[in-house]
């Protein structure tokens, strides 16, 4: 029993060893959880750390970035050595004439209607006069009258005159024969004039064209009362003549384009009725002044004509080209800044913004022109901000060259 007691007390003792291993363990697996725990907080702060860092590095750069303005740039366009102009132009003939009537009447009848090529010298109507036709046989016996006169003044004169040699008659006697006879042939030479001028309105009764032509009007008919183109009635012209061989073309320039335009110069003529066709004509004459109610300068173009395919009194459009400075350049108009100190564009240099100052030229709608400021090499900032100034940093997103399509 004794045994017994003492194995078991052994056994005791011998389980307290045990304990104390089961106990470090568990201490070790303690301190090992605590360490894991401490690892996996410091990795977790060491990752937020990091992301923080990264985070304030995106921020700054991309506040760094928003500080610098993204502009969009367009370099200036060279003008043509010759600027094209459209202006429009009325087509007249190179002669232009109304007929009228140099005596009164009544028309008897006309040989040309509208549409007739007619010859110089052609007789175009004839119109009765009975009025002078009698002032005309009332003239001829006045004149014969007067001529019948004289020869009885001239015969006493020479009789009055060889009795004078004779002494036969008086001095005044004479005299008086010969002051007759200067009398009478005065009223003769009058009534020859008289003749003449009612002649001379006789032969307005037959009207004849001044000039080859056409024929462009005929105001009148068969009966019709006619009015002598010098009396101060209504006065009509019978017909209207043009000669349409050579076309006068005025086109009012405007004065920007008038130092431009000089006599010599060519010019192109289209019209709708012949589509996609043009007529040559040659500037034969300007003005040489500016009209000050449209400030435009008138000019003459020539256009031959023989055929006369072109009629007269057309509408066409004339295609002037106009000579440009060297040092024109082309520019959209959404480039331009307005401000108090003038006219600018912002033009690109070193990466930052430089306002220049330009003179405008010819503003073509969608475009201007600069005549003055620019360079060809420049980039000049589209759709500049408000706000930009000179020296404020910019950074170019889009490059657009001359000739690049919108």
């Amino acid at each position: 029993m004794s045994n017994q007691i003492e194995v078991e007390t052994r056994n005791y003792e011998g389980a307290v060893p045990s304990t104390d291993a089961g106990a470090r363990t568990a201490k070790h697996r303690r301190w090992a959880i605590l360490a894991i725990a401490l690892i996996v907080t410091a990795a977790l702060l060491a990752s937020g750390i990091r992301s923080r860092i990264r985070t304030g590095k995106i921020l700054s750069t991309e506040t760094s970035q928003m500080a610098v303005t993204p502009v969009s740039v367009v370099s200036p366009k060279q003008t043509a050595a010759a600027q094209e102009i459209i202006l429009p132009g009325n087509a007249e003939p190179f002669i232009n004439s109304p007929i009228y009537s140099r005596t009164n009447g009544y028309l008897k009848q006309w040989f040309a209607d509208i549409g007739a090529h007619v010859k110089k010298g052609q007789l175009l109507a004839v119109i009765e006069t009975p009025e002078v036709d009698q002032q005309l046989e009332q003239s001829f016996s006045n004149l014969n009258t007067a001529k019948a006169n004289l020869a009885l003044s001239e015969i006493t004169k020479n009789r009055y005159e060889g009795l004078l040699k004779t002494k036969a008659v008086a001095q005044q006697d004479v005299d008086n024969a010969v002051g007759s006879y200067n009398a009478n042939l005065a009223i003769v030479e009058a009534g020859q004039a008289n003749v003449k001028q009612l002649q001379a309105l006789q032969s307005f009764e037959k009207i004849y064209a001044p000039f080859d032509g056409v024929v462009t009007a005929r105001n009148t008919d068969i009966g019709d009362l006619i009015n002598s183109g010098s009396s101060s009635g209504v006065k009509t012209d019978l017909f209207h003549i043009a000669q349409p061989g050579t076309l006068r073309v005025y086109v009012n320039v405007p004065e920007e384009y008038s130092q431009g335009v000089k006599v010599g110069m060519t010019a192109d003529l289209s019209l709708v009725e012949f589509p996609g066709r043009l007529f040559q004509g040659k500037l034969v004459r300007t003005a040489q002044a500016i009209d000050v109610t449209t400030r435009t300068l008138l000019v003459e173009i020539d256009v031959n004509n023989p055929s006369g395919t072109l009629l007269t009194g057309s509408y066409a459009e004339v295609h002037l080209k106009v000579p440009t400075p060297a040092s024109t350049f082309l520019l959209p108009v959404n480039t331009l800044i307005f401000r108090s100190e003038g006219l600018q564009v912002g033009v690109v240099k070193d990466g930052k913004a430089a306002l220049t100052a330009v003179t405008p030229g010819h503003d073509l709608g969608d475009q201007i022109e600069i005549v003055a400021g620019l360079k060809g090499s420049d980039q000049v900032i589209i759709n500049p901000p408000d706000s930009i100034i000179s020296g404020e940093q910019v950074q170019i997103v889009r490059a657009t060259l001359p000739g690049d399509s919108k």
